[in-house]
């Protein structure tokens, strides 16, 4: 009987896919997704799509990174946040006003497709997306090096329809020769942005591509004093020195 029994073992083995007796290869996320969050109709609006575009990818440390993208909104390539993924289910943080939490299963390597929950009332929204080539995630840019009176934490605010936004600069000179930094809107998207800066004596531009912003400003001792200015919007802010 223990003879028998080994061979019907054996043959139900060989009856199954060829597949099934080998260890499959993780699943992996990265890459560049793009599709839509699926806006039903709500309180007199019509349904929408919202098109959005989101790049997954690891670092040299293995971590998963992802960037987040609304053309329509000049955003490009916003830092998201918790990014995380179990094999099967990817989820990432759009830390923004009218930010939310995607989390979706990974059906195969080209689709997406979970719910967006809004931060603001929780509401749960469907979203899709499709992989359409490698991720496309830009390396922090390096400036010149700055003055050494630039150098450190500066907070702002900018006032827009009736709205206060508090803003965090950090700038720093890096070991390589070069400078770095990150603009961090606490009342906003509450994530560390990397900018661009470039120090012509008293004179300072900072780029924001992410949000397509710039900043343009003369340096007066603990002050730093100009215009920030984001699509057709140009609004005065004056950064002074401190910790966040």
């Amino acid at each position: 009987m223990q003879q028998i029994n080994s061979l019907v073992l054996a043959a139900a083995i060989a009856l199954l896919p060829a597949t099934a007796l080998f260890a499959q290869p993780p699943a992996d996320p990265s890459g560049h997704w793009t599709g839509a969050i699926h806006v039903p109709a709500y309180n007199g609006a019509a349904a929408r799509e919202v098109g959005v575009a989101i790049d997954l990818a690891k670092n040299g440390k293995g971590e998963l990174g992802a960037t987040f993208s609304q053309p329509d909104q000049n955003v490009n390539g916003l830092p998201l946040g918790n990014v995380s993924f179990d094999g099967k289910t990817v989820s990432f943080e759009l830390k923004a006003n009218g930010g939310g939490v995607f989390k979706g299963t990974l059906a195969d390597a080209k689709s997406i497709a979970g719910d967006f929950v809004t931060t603001e009332g929780g509401y749960t929204i469907p979203f899709n997306l499709v992989r359409t080539g490698d991720a496309t995630i830009a390396v922090a840019p390096k400036s010149a090096a700055i003055g050494k009176d630039l150098e450190g934490v500066w907070n702002g605010t900018i006032e827009f329809q009736g709205k206060t936004e508090r803003l965090v600069l950090k700038m720093a000179n890096q070991p390589d020769g070069s400078s770095a930094g990150t603009v961090l809107d606490v009342d906003g998207s509450n994530v560390e942005i990397p900018i661009a800066m470039r120090q012509i004596a008293s004179d300072v531009t900072i780029e924001v591509a992410a949000v397509a912003a710039t900043f343009t400003g003369a340096l007066k001792g603990a002050e730093l004093a100009g215009t920030w200015n984001q699509g057709p919007v140009s609004l005065p802010v004056t950064f002074t020195r401190g910790a966040k």
